[in-house]
């Protein structure tokens, strides 16, 4: 008789909500087939989306924006926003790459924005990584998006990030760097020469420090004041 894996990890519950049928489906299929991964419900409107996500309570939502009687930044809004006590996980998948949507979905607390011609392999990346607290945006519009996020200001403008600053450590701040300019954890691990796990420590102390709830947010600290320049 064969020993339950105490290690196996429950699969990661997904809910998709497009209004059209063929993508739901097309999501479905590939994503269904991931070992790691279980889609629990399809939404055609924003409305149901938000209906289905509050009551099932998924892992992560998958969320179009062009859907009817709500749109999908409104419904991430309700599901992440701010002012969400208990915000859930969204990704905002879509065809249009459109600036004003990039920012009003990572401001309503989206965190990741993803095209849908980006493949289903990005597609499944999107969904692990928003599932442990990561972000994923396209790498198509990752730079642009956060150079243009926010606006940067010198140190000598904003008096209130000094103590902040002085909390962050050395490493954590060429992790910040790192992270504002699109890296993967993968990849500021072999920039720092240091293990995946310890980048994942330095993200969460990261985070606690700027009051920051994803890795977006902690970019956006970044280029806003001035750390997402080339050697910080």
């Amino acid at each position: 008789m064969s020993t339950p894996d105490p290690s196996a990890a429950a699969p990661i519950r997904v809910l998709i909500a497009d209004d059209q049928e063929m993508v739901r489906t097309s999501f479905r299929f590939f994503l269904d087939a991931q070992p790691d991964i279980t889609v629990i419900a399809e939404a055609a409107d924003g409305e149901e989306a938000v209906t289905l996500a509050r009551r099932m309570r998924p892992d992560v939502c998958l969320l179009d924006i062009r859907m009817p009687r709500l749109d999908g930044l409104a419904a991430t809004r309700l599901l992440a926003g701010p002012e969400v006590t208990d915000p859930l996980r969204v990704v905002v998948v879509t065809t249009f790459d459109l600036d004003e949507y990039v920012y009003g979905a990572l401001r309503g607390g989206a965190c990741g924005f993803l095209l849908k011609d980006s493949g289903p392999t990005l597609l499944a990346e999107a969904v692990r990584a928003a599932a442990v607290g990561d972000s994923l945006v396209s790498p198509s519009i990752t730079v642009r998006l956060l150079k243009h996020l926010t606006t940067p200001q010198p140190a000598a403008q904003h008096p209130a990030r000094a103590p902040v600053l002085q909390a962050l450590t050395d490493r954590e701040t060429d992790v910040v760097h790192r992270v504002a300019l699109g890296r993967t954890n993968a990849e500021i691990a072999a920039e720092l020469h240091v293990s995946l796990s310890t980048v994942k420590t330095h993200l969460s102390s990261i985070q606690l420090k700027l009051q920051a709830r994803n890795r977006v947010e902690i970019a956006a600290w970044a280029w806003r004041y001035g750390y997402a320049q080339p050697s910080p």
